[in-house]
């Protein structure tokens, strides 16, 4: 077998950089995130292929939400959406607050009637 096909990335050697400098120069840094919910925005970003015009909605999102209600949005936008922009099912979710569209509306009518009663009285 041929030494070449079994190796198709070499492994730097001393003779690749000639000097330490050459090292310094080529080397990648990545800066680590500085909170965790930057790190969880990132993995939304990633796997839900969130296009550049809304990442900065995603990272509000994971600041402003608990980290375990993003990530019961993002595995259910995952369970439940096969095909088309799965970032814009994400949002319709994590803006549902983890209730079912029936159990909003109810909600939200409550709040309003409670609102009028209390004006009222």
């Amino acid at each position: 077998m041929d030494d070449r096909n079994l190796n198709n990335n070499p492994q730097p050697t001393k003779d690749n950089f000639k000097s330490f400098s050459d090292i310094v120069i080529n080397r990648k840094t990545l800066k680590a995130p500085a909170y965790p919910w930057q790190d969880l925005a990132l993995r939304v970003i990633a796997e839900l292929s969130v296009p550049g015009f809304k990442r900065n909605s995603v990272f509000k999102v994971c600041k402003e939400k608990p980290a375990a209600k993003i990530l019961t949005a993002l595995n259910d936008t995952k369970e439940l959406c096969k095909d088309g922009a799965k970032w814009k099912y994400f949002f319709k979710v994590i803006d549902n607050d983890g209730l079912p569209l029936d159990k909003r509306s109810q909600t939200e009518d409550n709040d309003q009637t409670l609102n009028y009663q209390r004006l009222n009285h």
